[in-house]
Formats: C-alpha cells, structure tokens, sequence
C-alpha cells in the first residue's frame, strides 16, 4: 500500500513562538499516512537556505521516500501563522522555489510506481494528472476552501477523489456543487466540513460523518490527517463510512498538538 504525494511544502513560522515547523499539504499527507502504518513518499524541490535540509531532514526522520525531493538554489517556501483559540490563521506566503517545480519524465514514472498519487492546490502538479491517470494509478487532490481555482479546475477532470473545504456547513448549496462537481470525473467528492464532520458524494448519495470531540491546541493539519486517513481506508478496500471514520480519528489525534507533526 504506497501513497505518493507531490507538490508543495513549506515551513510553518509561529512568529509569537519564533518556532518554524515543516509541513505543506502533500508533505503533511504523506507524514500521516505513514503514521497510520502506509508507506509514503514525497516528491518536489526545497530550497538551499537553512530550512531546506531541515525540510528534507525531518520528513525522512518521519518514514517518508524522499528520493525525489531534491534542492533548487532559493529559499524554501515559508507560512507565516497565527493561533487564535487553537484555530490556525494563515498570513503571508512565501512560495520560494516551489515556483519553479516541474517533474520530469523520472518522476512520474516513480509516481505511477505508487497505488495512487496525492497533490494539491498549491502543488504545480495539476497538469500531470492526465497522464498518471491514463497509467493506471489511482489520484486525489486537495483544493483546500478554493475549489474554483485554476489548479483545481485543471484536475478534477483526472482525479478519481476530490477534496475540499467549507465552514459554511451541510447546505442545499453546497450538496448541489458536489454533485456538479463529481458530473466533471472524479469518482467521489469530499467535503471536510471543519466542526460539522464531513460529506461524501459518490454519485448517487450521500454519505455524513461527525467529528471525534477532544480538546483542540492547533488545528494546523486537522484537513491532511483526515484526507490521508480517508484515502489509507480507500486503499484497504474499506466502505465509504469507514474512510471517514478513520479520516475523522486521524485528524482527532493531530490536532491534540503544536504544528502540523
């Protein structure tokens, strides 16, 4: 069972802390997959600045195949973050090199190497789906609360799970855009739906799950533990309600600490 993820990762800067931990979503996803017992790899660029090699250091030291992450001369990308009553609040977004990620002809053939490949919003990869998925392998992505976006829009035509965000909770609204949605390709459409658990779509119902309670110290990568969850159920062959469950305990567990791992 081996879950690629490709595309962005950045460092996470608590300025009120002066404390910078790693994450960015595929990377994040990745982390968590392996903590559920999946093997995991992770694909993009990191910079020659200091944070590069902490970057690449501390997703190795966590379990992940970082023998596609390579360093570009620039700085690694960097979030500036806030906490506010344990919610996470973003700022300013620094891209780095990540601006310039390509994969090349060796890295998708690594990635169709996996049973399925994971990028996101932010990941530069949009453009590659097409062709890992006319190889066989399975796909996600992730287009956190901005499904509209370009990159999303590009994707979804080749992605077989869809997943994205709201906090405006389960609406007439929101049900009618899945389904809008998954008439463009994916097989499912996931809605993470913060304190309201989450909705499946899979085509022709739909499917809820609520949150596992506990107390909150930072909901920095609540979203990923629960996609990599979710997606480690998919690979174990389990039913859609299962995959929620899991996703939801994951996420339960991460959010109980400080960062994203």
């Amino acid at each position: 069972m081996k879950l690629a993820t490709v595309g962005d990762n950045c460092m996470d800067y608590y300025a009120a802390l002066d404390k910078a931990y790693p994450g960015g979503n595929p990377v994040n996803v990745a982390v968590y997959f392996v903590r559920l017992g999946g093997e995991a790899s992770y694909t993009g660029v990191v910079g020659t600045d200091k944070y590069g090699q902490e970057m690449i250091d501390g997703i190795k030291a966590k379990g992940v195949d970082v023998s596609h992450l390579r360093k570009l001369e620039g700085n690694t990308a960097i979030t500036q973050v806030e906490l506010v009553d344990g919610d996470r609040v973003f700022g300013d977004y620094d891209e780095g090199v990540l601006a310039e990620f390509k994969l090349d002809v060796a890295d998708i053939d690594f990635l169709c190497a996996h049973d399925m490949v994971v990028s996101g919003l932010w990941g530069n990869s949009e453009k590659y789906f097409a062709e890992i998925q006319e190889r066989g392998t399975l796909t996600a992505f992730d287009a956190a609360t901005r499904p509209e976006d370009d990159a999303p829009r590009i994707a979804i035509k080749n992605t077989d799970y869809f997943f994205y965000a709201t906090d405006d909770g389960d609406t007439e609204e929101l049900r009618a855009q899945m389904k809008a949605y998954h008439l463009q390709g994916p097989k499912y459409i996931i809605v993470t739906l913060g304190e309201d658990g989450s909705l499946v779509f899979d085509g022709k119902e739909f499917h809820k799950y609520g949150i596992i309670a506990t107390d909150v110290v930072d909901t920095m990568g609540a979203g990923d533990s629960y996609i990599a969850g979710f997606l480690k159920g998919v690979l174990e062959g389990q039913e859609i309600s299962k995959c929620m469950e899991m996703g939801a305990r994951n996420a339960t567990e991460t959010i109980q600490y400080q960062g994203a791992w």
